[in-house]
């Protein structure tokens, strides 16, 4: 059945990928699952499907499945002003021609889900990098906005969408509503309910050699590089990364995919509708990536009128999740390189998936 999905992923073999892990579960049954190649290809070991991963920004629907789930509780509204709850962010500039001038519009927690704040993803932006000094690398994640807080905004916030730390942001206001470090909520909210064991957004330096081996693919001399296993996202060592921080196995993910997939289980059905229900228009995408998909409350969705029934997002160094519940299947893929030379044919996964469980190939 799923003999074209085998032939396309293992065509990122031949194109450079070292090893890749994926699953398909359909109607909650798994019905797919291979992986091919090496995790440490230097070292010569088979991947063996237990690896794991930094699954970079497949941590943002975890960060905002948390967040909704306090969304729930009624302790904030989207419309909410941020600086309500972060006091912070109450007076924000945004840099101009001439340096930088007041902004106009507050920020918003919708902006926070819908990538629309004005904040950027420079890791190393002045007062970041202050952060880590002042902190002795520590970057602890509700102090750390403090800084963030202090760098101007690219734009006025709700004007447009940006790919930035705006889930990081929304990982410390968790901390504030909670009352617990954002790490630990996860934990006992969604990790521990779905029996997540091998999943967490602070790692243990003692455990960093459990990470699979990480590469950089340099398209100059076409070949890999390996990586250090502690990506620059964790700003610092109580640093819990909302946007990028989570490490997590294939089938420790798969059971959130699951959880979002059925509903009433970490969150309301009316709120994973929420969640995957196109945000923005059109005029405040054009900096999105995708030309095809709406973006709802921290995932790529359907518009509404396009016939798209999945929802979802991907990460850096390549994982790549579906969740499809119209045709009842989630699906999960992985690797641990950055600069992938398949990163953008990746997104073929759902539709072969959908063919083949519909045998049309």
């Amino acid at each position: 059945m799923f003999t074209k999905l085998t032939e396309f992923l293992d065509d990122f073999i031949k194109a450079g990928i070292p090893g890749y892990d994926c699953i398909v579960l359909h109607k909650g049954q798994c019905v797919y699952r291979r992986c091919n190649g090496y995790s440490d290809v230097e070292n010569i070991i088979p991947m063996n499907g237990q690896e794991r991963y930094n699954i970079y920004s497949c941590s943002k629907p975890i960060t905002c499945a948390a967040a909704l789930q306090l969304y729930e509780k009624g302790l904030f509204q989207l419309d909410d002003k941020l600086s309500k709850y972060m006091q912070e962010f109450e007076t924000m500039y945004v840099k101009a021609e001439t340096g930088v001038r007041l902004a106009s519009k507050p920020i918003t927690i919708r902006d926070l889900f819908c990538m629309t704040a004005g904040f950027s993803y420079d890791l190393h932006s002045p007062m970041l990098e202050q952060a880590r000094i002042e902190s002795d690398n520590r970057c602890s994640t509700r102090a750390t906005m403090k800084y963030l807080a202090k760098e101007p905004l690219l734009f006025e916030p709700g004007t447009r969408w940006e790919y930035s730390l705006c889930h990081d942001v929304l990982a410390a206001l968790v901390e504030v509503l909670s009352g617990m470090p954002f790490e630990e909520y996860v934990k006992e909210n969604i990790f521990e309910p779905l029996g997540m064991l091998n999943s967490t957004f602070v790692l243990p330096i003692e455990e960093v050699d459990t990470i699979c081996a990480h590469y950089e693919y340099n398209h100059e001399e076409k070949k890999l590089e390996k990586r250090s296993k502690i990506p620059d996202y964790r700003l610092g060592t109580e640093y819990a990364s909302g946007g990028a921080g989570c490490v997590s196995t294939v089938e420790d993910y798969i059971k959130f995919l699951e959880a979002m997939r059925i509903g009433d289980i970490i969150l309301k059905k009316e709120t994973i509708d929420l969640m995957c229900t196109s945000q923005l228009p059109d005029e405040k995408l054009k900096k999105y990536w995708f030309s095809t998909y709406g973006y709802g409350l921290g995932v790529r969705c359907s518009r509404g009128y396009d016939g798209l029934t999945d929802f979802g997002w991907g990460g850096a160094a390549g994982a790549y999740l579906i969740i499809d519940r119209e045709n009842e299947f989630t699906a999960f893929y992985v690797q641990h390189v950055l600069k992938s030379p398949i990163h953008n044919i990746r997104t073929r996964i759902c539709q072969i998936v959908q063919e083949c469980l519909k045998g049309t190939v």
